[in-house]
């Protein structure tokens, strides 16, 4: 499969043909395997992705909508696999994750990014993943970690205002990533001690769950 893309020159085609393709992929039975769905992922949006330095394309969004469609989950591990790797802020990068995960991707892949985005270090430009994520993802319920994460978190969340993010939650977040969250926004939190975006995420979770807070 990497052969035939490479011959079509799936990498590089104009933007156009790029969602006239994904187009046609929809339709097909059976379904493109896990495997072939993400190595055409990479060949048709990796490279397009990691260069971008403006907002993308209508096109490209159009294509990457329609990917997401039928094949959110092997997309989201490739683009986000790849962002998390790549040195530097990668703005663009990351307004495009935040899109994909606040409009596009099945509420399976969400929690896949949460779960990759977890596995790292956390950095500035995560934050807004993690917001995104939250946004789609939080529902009140039970979280054991939480009196620790008012405890640890408290000189942050003093610098920013409330932030009325967990508002409008859609889908249940796991309890198991929801406490692996905390305690990853705990255990980081002497890193971010001046950080407005750390404080926002922090503040929201703590408001979405002020009645567990001792």
């Amino acid at each position: 499969l990497e052969g035939l893309c490479s011959f079509l020159q799936l990498s590089t085609c104009p933007e156009p043909s790029l969602v006239r393709f994904c187009s046609w992929l929809l339709p097909l039975t059976p379904e493109l395997s896990y495997t072939s769905a993400a190595i055409l992922a990479e060949q048709l949006f990796l490279r397009r992705v990691l260069s971008l330095t403006q907002p993308p394309s209508r096109h490209l969004m159009a294509a990457l909508t329609s990917f997401c469609s039928k094949y959110s989950h092997p997309l989201c591990r490739v683009l986000l696999a790849a962002v998390l790797q790549e040195p530097g802020e990668g703005a663009e990068q990351t307004k495009l994750l935040c899109e994909l995960v606040e409009e596009c991707l099945e509420p399976h892949s969400v929690q896949l990014v949460l779960s990759q985005v977890l596995e790292v270090p956390l950095s500035e430009k995560l934050l807004p993943v993690l917001q995104a994520v939250l946004g789609r993802q939080v529902r009140q319920c039970p979280l054991r970690a939480l009196g620790f994460l008012a405890a640890s978190s408290s000189a942050a969340v003093r610098t920013s205002s409330p932030v009325p993010l967990l508002g409008v939650f859609q889908e249940e977040l796991p309890a198991e990533l929801l406490d692996l969250l905390v305690l990853t926004l705990c255990r980081q939190g002497a890193a971010f001690a001046a950080s407005l975006g750390y404080a926002r995420l922090v503040t929201a979770v703590l408001t979405g769950y002020q009645s567990q807070v001792s």
